[in-house]
């Protein structure tokens, strides 16, 4: 079994690996924009009820883009902290232009 992570910057190779296919990689940057964009407009109007919403936005498209494109499963079953972290760092990077969709 293989040692488990003992940082972040370990884990996100391992996380990039997971996300080559392009369209695994749009779904996940569009699921990241609608949960950054509720959490600002739930801040901005004071309705925090549409952060209901975020599990569905976060997790639906993601989870589109593993089990349909990548064919594999969610690093958020073993390592949802830096799932997590990867998920934003993966949207700094694809909106950068570091990394291609």
């Amino acid at each position: 079994m293989p040692e488990p992570y003992r940082s972040f910057r370990e884990f996100y190779p391992d996380y990039l690996e997971e996300h080559r296919d392009p369209r695994s990689r749009l779904l996940h940057f569009v699921g990241t924009f609608l949960v950054l964009a509720t959490v600002a407009a739930a801040a901005w109007t004071g309705r925090w009820d549409w952060l209901v919403a975020i599990p569905a936005f976060g997790y639906g498209f993601a989870w589109i883009g593993h089990f349909v494109f990548e064919r594999n499963r969610p690093a958020t079953f073993k390592h949802p902290l830096y799932s997590l972290a990867g998920d934003l760092v993966m949207f700094r990077d694809l909106l950068t232009g570091r990394l291609k969709f």
